[in-house]
């Protein structure tokens, strides 16, 4: 557990590039605002529940600032917002807003995210095609910048133009300010159920095929790719909240219960995810999907968050971690996809879990990761021999294609790949120094791509 003041050992959530961190809990605003107020170039970085893979909510020797105590929340079902502390985790917010007929705009792949780390990453979900990401619905921020003001950022100013402060602080990955508050929109629904369809396809064409007709008839969806399969089969799976009239009348309409089902050994092995493991374990997912089922009902926590059934499953890849490789490429690079995977797999790079999604338009956040097209993420475990090297060429790839990497699972692109790919940054670093003159908020990863 993480204590006051505290000097800790930290990493991301992939096990890698551990370093140690002083821990700084503020009690209260005034607090927060004396520690940025009296800090010197470099020194901080605010984390929330280290679900970032890679190094971008640490800083070596430094201050990391955690906001447990800035947690509250108060619903608004009138407008159907919600405001929100900015050290509140998504799975708070579900158990406070689901009973009461409300669920979240966007929903990342895990519900242990904070309001503060979904908007400085600018997470995005099975919906992106549909509603965008995190931050198309965020109507006001509030945060403490670099001279220890407190400052309310809303989209537009009071001429109705686009706040570039606004923007440069979603998606900017916590390097503009420490966010401690937050009003967001919310999602009317009848049910706390999803009502899902699945289907399973023996080949990548195929299932790409499908994901573009699914674009346009379901709010949610998401493909597994069997990565080690010759023609990379994979499933596909769409979803929409269940109307009421779906459920049968002893049904609970509206409930929220998040279970683990079993704990991931504290460390396997190194070496156990190979080809062969990681192939076995392929062949029995694909089975278990049907190969095609329809209107089936699943809760909110088997559609959206299913990893988090498993306690700390990223221990399933050893003492030495792993890697989350997450590309985004236009549609005119689809071809990519293919690509990718025949690489890794040419490579011996086995990929334990591969998912694909599709993106919709991107938003006016400088430093957001997607853009309409493809989004392909591959786990890959960080033993594997010159993995380094090996996405070094697939970004020479991406970055050809005018694609980019995931700041928030990044954990090893180099500064060149970074500046190539995020084309707004020096924009984005003009407002930065704006708002943080002295340059206060810095973190591991903006060390490592140069980003200030």
């Amino acid at each position: 557990m993480i204590s006051d003041n505290k000097i800790i050992e930290i990493n991301g959530w992939g096990g890698t590039n551990s370093v140690f961190v002083n821990i700084f809990k503020p009690k209260d605003l005034k607090e927060l605002k004396s520690k940025i107020k009296n800090s010197k170039s470099r020194s901080i970085i605010t984390r929330g529940l280290g679900r970032s893979y890679g190094d971008a909510a640490q800083l070596k020797g430094k201050e990391v600032i955690i906001l447990s105590n800035f947690s509250k929340m108060e619903l608004d079902s009138e407008k159907q917002t919600l405001r929100a502390g900015a050290g509140a985790s998504f799975d708070e917010i579900l158990n406070y807003i689901v009973p009461k007929g409300f669920f979240l705009p966007v929903s990342p792949g895990t519900r242990n995210v904070t309001v503060g780390g979904a908007i400085a990453a600018d997470v995005h979900g099975k919906n992106h095609h549909k509603d965008g990401s995190f931050g198309n619905h965020v109507l006001e921020i509030r945060i403490i910048d670099g001279n220890g003001n407190e400052k309310t950022l809303l989209p537009k100013n009071e001429n109705q133009e686009i706040s570039k402060e606004f923007f440069a602080t979603v998606g900017g990955m916590g390097l503009t300010g420490t966010i401690y508050e937050a009003r967001f929109k919310l999602i009317k629904i009848e049910t706390s159920l999803i009502s899902v369809n699945t289907s399973r396809f023996d080949n990548l064409s195929s299932l790409m095929e499908a994901m573009l007709i699914a674009d346009k008839k379901f709010h949610y969806s998401v493909a597994w790719v069997d990565s080690l399969h010759k023609n990379n089969r994979g499933v596909l799976t769409c979803g929409e909240h269940a109307k009421e009239g779906q459920l049968s009348k002893k049904q609970n309409k509206l409930f929220y219960d998040p279970k683990s089902i079993t704990k991931a050994p504290s460390f396997l092995p190194n070496g156990l995810l190979n080809n062969f493991t990681v192939q076995i374990f392929n062949e029995a997912w694909f089975r278990k999907a049907p190969k095609f089922k329809e209107s089936e009902l699943q809760t909110i926590s088997q559609f959206f968050h299913p990893l988090d059934g498993i306690e700390n499953w990223n221990k399933i890849y050893g003492s030495k971690g792993f890697l989350q490789y997450q590309i985004v490429i236009p549609d005119s690079a689809s071809y990519l996809i293919s690509k990718i995977l025949k690489f890794l797999k040419d490579n011996n790079a086995p990929s334990f879990l591969t998912v694909l999604k599709r993106f919709g338009n991107s938003n006016n956040a400088f430093l957001s990761f997607p853009l309409k097209g493809w989004t392909l993420a591959v786990d890959l475990p960080a033993n594997i021999p010159k993995l380094n090297s090996i996405l070094d060429l697939l970004d020479l790839m991406v970055a050809e294609e005018n694609g980019k990497i995931y700041l928030a699972k990044d954990s090893r692109q180099s500064c060149k790949m970074f500046l190539k790919t995020y084309k707004n940054h020096k924009e984005w670093l003009e407002i930065k120094k704006n708002m943080d003159p002295k340059n206060i908020f810095f973190s591991d990863l903006a060390d490592r791509i140069n980003i200030c």
